[in-house]
């Protein structure tokens, strides 16, 4: 017999291939990290042997989920300044309270706190763009979580950086120390048009190209930002994007709640993905984006839930029964949106859209990225249909194992590499100390 790391076992396996289909009894066996088979659990236990036997009867193998879009050290800040207008939330609420207590020991266990919070939801990969993103590195490859990481680039002065000319070149840096690393993917992360110049977002866009890394961008959030390019440059944020030739299939523009069809065709013909972060966007009444028109165009559309700061969670599985549900009573058609469709958003398409080509889906040869759901509960019986079971029904405590990288991370619902407790008391001390003053 062949030697396996471990074998994982389901009842039900969506491998989210081209197939978009869905396997009884099958197991796949994990070596070094990756897939090297899959098929019937009695043939895979026939073929190889390992101490490592998890899964089982009543459980479903699916890759793991894909958050797009967030600003992972929000977490702190999560709760403090709700009901609010975006604008007030930001510069009367989030932006001081940044300003004060943002430092390396806030990111450090703000991020341990977003990542106990997205592996227990079932989250391996998270798309982030924020501050000090050195320690942010370093806490989610110590968790053993998979990320997207870019600190954030503005033309103004903020707490780690001069200038825009700062960023650019520490963002560079970055890219160099992390661009080996098999958990963390560096990418460069211009804020926004309304925050970046075009000569920044021009030097943003070749820094990309130099290191080949992605571009992590927020795109027409609001019709205030939508008012204001108009006012200052006479055309919307997407076509400034379009005209600086900033716009590739190397892009994740965050958000496009206000994009005209002209824009929505741009988008498409340039091959730029979308984070739809509709929690986010519902909360702080931003507005709904055009998904089924961004689909229809061929837009590869995935899911974020933003920062937990204006969500107010990061669970990918409420992004995902929201949104079909919202597109379907908006578009006054019940099967816009169907379950299929919403899980390839939340993995394959994700995973794509962040050019990490190796997860995504389960298939021999990829990398073992791979969450194990608990069936047997009372909101997930009787079964017809396993895709509307995790769109509509499932919840981030139906999550019961989780493997990153070819290693298990969750295992029976307990982490293996972090101490919760530990976690969940310091961000309780974060609490008392903001709250204080």
């Amino acid at each position: 017999m062949k030697k396996a790391d471990y074998i994982v076992y389901g009842e039900y396996v969506l491998p989210m291939d081209e197939t978009l289909g869905v396997l009884k009894d099958t197991a796949l066996a994990i070596s070094n990290g990756k897939i090297i088979e899959i098929g019937a659990f009695k043939e895979i236990s026939r073929k190889y042997e390992t101490k490592s036997l998890i899964g089982g009867s009543g459980r479903a193998i699916l890759p793991g989920l894909i958050n797009t879009h967030t600003h992972a050290a929000m977490v702190l800040l999560r709760g403090m300044a709700d009901d609010l207008p975006l604008k007030q939330w930001l510069e009367g609420h989030i932006w001081p309270a940044e300003n004060k207590w943002l430092g390396t020991e806030f990111i450090n266990d703000a991020v341990e706190l977003a990542c106990i919070e997205m592996l227990k939801a079932g989250i391996t990969t998270y798309n982030d763009m924020y501050f000090f993103e050195d320690v942010a590195a370093e806490t989610t490859k110590r968790l053993g979580m998979r990320a997207v990481l870019g600190a954030g680039i503005l033309d103004f002065p903020t707490k780690t950086t001069s200038g825009a000319e700062d960023c650019l070149e520490k963002a560079e840096r970055f890219i160099d120390k992390w661009k080996e690393d098999e958990l963390i993917t560096p990418c460069v992360a211009p804020h926004a048009v309304y925050t970046c110049s075009a000569e920044t977002l021009r030097k943003a866009k070749a820094i990309a190209i130099r290191h080949n890394v992605p571009v992590h961008i927020h795109l027409s959030e609001t019709e205030w930002e939508v008012y204001e390019i108009k006012n200052k440059y006479g055309k919307t944020p997407g076509m400034l994007l379009n005209e600086i030739d900033f716009l590739s299939e190397r892009v994740l523009a965050a958000h496009c709640v206000w994009l005209t069809d002209e824009e929505i065709d741009i988008l498409a013909e340039k091959n730029v993905s979308v984070s739809h972060c509709i929690e986010s966007n519902l909360k702080l009444a931003s507005g709904i984006a055009p998904v089924l028109k961004m689909l229809r165009a061929g837009i590869k559309v995935t899911f974020g839930t933003d920062g937990a700061a204006s969500n107010n969670d990061l669970n990918i599985l409420g992004e995902m029964s929201t949104a079909a549900k919202v597109h379907k009573a908006v578009s006054k058609d019940p099967t816009a949106l169907e379950a299929k469709t919403v899980l390839l958003m939340a993995t394959r398409w994700a995973a794509e859209a962040l050019r990490l080509q190796d997860v995504g889906s389960l298939e021999p040869g990829k990398t073992a990225d791979i969450i194990i759901i608990n069936l047997e509960k009372p909101h997930l019986t009787p079964l017809y249909n396993i895709y509307s079971h995790i769109v509509y029904s499932m919840r981030p405590s139906d999550v019961e194992s989780v493997m990153v990288n070819g290693k298990m991370v969750l295992n029976d619902g307990k982490l293996l590499n972090a101490d919760e407790k530990e976690i969940l008391k310091k961000a309780k001390n974060w609490g008392e100390r903001i709250t204080n003053g």
